[in-house]
């Protein structure tokens, strides 16, 4: 029976007329235009005649899920219809999505994981970049989704799919990712909406008309390609499609103009470990000067001269961790970042301000007391920790701050703060940081002498990874580092095969459970005993009158 009933009501059956709706699900992240596709694609209905409905289900933020907007299109004219209505939903239903559209690649396996495309029927219109989520990010490790699981997926669950990098192509068009979309599902033909409807519902939207024109017709011409190559070679269109999205690590950069000290410093290492270490001094020389590229290469060569193996793996992961921990985050640092007028040429490119334009960057920034004595001398630094201490201010001093980097004023004020880099090593961080990382590499290095097949070192080595971030991650992470170290660096316990699996599998808990619990029955499992949960505060705030 027809979905369809009268003024009154009553359901009526047609067989000359369409048996349902074609039902369009969008699941776009803020900013990306969203809303502006569900209103083209409903305008572009609404010219032809078509019944048409719409209703929108917000996301939430921190990227930890889109919002979504389900269209329902009739494909029959309001006067074949003879004054009846079609009977549309206000919400998808899995195995009755048509056309599935999704911004972002994570957001069309989503899509999939909860049934929304079905082989039978659905139509899958995504973009192969990514942007990563809150859980991705906040993992101690890659945390990243195998974005090459969901290009399976579609090839299996959806009945045709238009798949491409459709971010790059809104960059070069100079618009939003919207019309893109818009472009490749007028593409994919999947909808009764012609090209030049779809471009008329552009136009009287009076808003970046010629910039969204422009992007639609790279989404049409992709689109187009890609449905033809699925039609003509189903397996290459597929290969194609992984390969579209698949990466490379990115080259090293060549440094041919480094100073001679370093050049030497350089050619005394491992010519296997010569594109980590290249780019860890070009890490370096960002971070300070020339003498601590000088320091970081001098640390490299005890490492490497106990570096037997050929593919210098020990000198390569101790070269990469070695660099990201000299380079740690500190305020001077992220100063300097953020006031780097490549970061503002940056931020106009994303938001892609035009020329003359006026823009306007806020900067959110939540210095504590940890981050204020980090700046000092180690004795000042000593004294304001226990004065916060004994007042117990030191979470209660922590206060967020919002800085425009584009006024003069906040400009100036970050300005400032970067320009204390040459101060760095007075500062009672750097003297933390330094004596740790001496501690580290004694640990490496000592593993090596003691067993020959490296095996022992390279772990020690790779629990370099648990240093990283800022606050509180960084905090945690270094809790659970030297936790590894104090217990099972030296431990006379284990013989140095077990003592590097037992170091493996200690790190793999810390990297899965910041908070350490994880790490802590790991090393109960080895004879050692775990350490209580750490206490956490309860703060209790009065609720405002009225």
């Amino acid at each position: 029976m027809n979905n369809l009933a009268t003024s009154s009501g009553s359901a009526l059956a047609n067989d000359n007329l369409p048996s349902r709706p074609l039902t369009v699900l969008v699941a776009a992240l803020g900013g990306e235009g969203g809303g502006v596709l569900a209103d083209w694609i409903i305008a572009a209905a609404t010219a032809r005649d078509y019944p048409v409905q719409s209703t929108s289900i917000p996301g939430v933020s921190q990227r930890t899920g889109a919002t979504t907007y389900y269209v329902e299109i009739y494909p029959a004219t309001r006067a074949a219809l003879g004054g009846r209505r079609p009977v549309m939903t206000l919400t998808p239903s899995p195995g009755w999505v048509d056309v599935m559209i999704a911004s972002e690649l994570l957001e069309a396996g989503r899509a999939m994981q909860n049934g929304y495309v079905s082989p039978e029927r659905t139509t899958l219109i995504a973009s192969t970049h990514r942007i990563y989520t809150v859980l991705e990010k906040m993992h101690m490790a890659d945390g990243r989704y195998d974005s090459q699981r969901v290009l399976d997926a579609a090839q299996q669950l959806a009945r045709q799919r238009v798949l491409f990098d459709m971010q790059s192509e809104a960059s070069d068009a100079g618009t939003v990712i919207s019309a893109v979309l818009f472009g490749a599902l007028a593409g994919s033909a999947a909808l009764p909406l012609s090209r030049a409807d779809c471009e008329d519902a552009i136009r009287a939207s009076g808003k970046g008309v010629q910039a969204s024109l422009r992007g639609f017709a790279a989404g049409y011409a992709q689109a187009v390609r890609a449905i033809s190559a699925a039609e003509a070679v189903p397996t290459a269109a597929a290969a194609a499609v992984s390969a579209a999205v698949s990466t490379t690590a990115p080259a090293f950069a060549n440094h041919a103009s480094l100073p001679p000290s370093l050049q030497a410093l350089l050619s005394a290492l491992p010519a296997a470990a010569q594109p980590m270490l290249r780019e860890g001094v070009a890490r370096c020389l960002d971070f300070q000067d020339i003498a601590y590229a000088e320091l970081y290469l001098s640390r490299m060569q005890t490492i490497a001269r106990l570096d037997a193996d050929p593919a210098a793996q020990l000198s390569s992961e101790t070269a990469r961790f070695l660099a990201l921990w000299m380079c740690y985050e500190d305020v001077i640092r992220v100063a300097d970042l953020k006031t780097r007028l490549s970061r503002h040429a940056r931020v106009r490119a994303e938001v892609q301000a035009r020329p003359g334009e006026a823009l306007r960057i806020t900067e959110f920034l939540k210095p504590g007391l940890d981050e204020v004595a980090a700046l000092l001398p180690p004795a000042l630094s000593g004294r304001l920790r226990q004065w916060a201490h004994r007042r117990g201010l030191t979470d209660r001093l922590n206060k967020g701050l919002y800085l425009q980097t584009t006024s003069l004023h906040g400009f100036l004020l970050l300005r400032l703060l970067a320009w204390l880099r040459p101060l760095r090593r007075k500062t009672s961080r750097w003297q933390e940081e330094q004596a740790l990382i001496e501690r580290w590499l004694h640990s490496v290095a000592e593993a090596a002498k003691e067993e020959p097949s490296l095996a022992l070192a390279l772990e020690l080595a790779l629990c370099g990874r648990l240093i990283k971030g800022y606050g509180d991650t960084h905090r945690r992470g270094k809790d659970n580092f030297l936790r590894i170290l104090d217990t099972l660096a030296n431990s006379s316990a284990l013989q140095p095969a077990a003592r590097a699996i037992a170091i493996r599998q200690a790190r793999l808990a810390a990297l899965a459970d910041p908070e350490g619990r994880a790490l802590e029955g790991t090393l109960a499992s080895h004879g050692i005993t775990p350490l209580p949960p750490k206490a956490k505060p309860l703060n209790f705030v009065r609720k405002a009158a009225g």
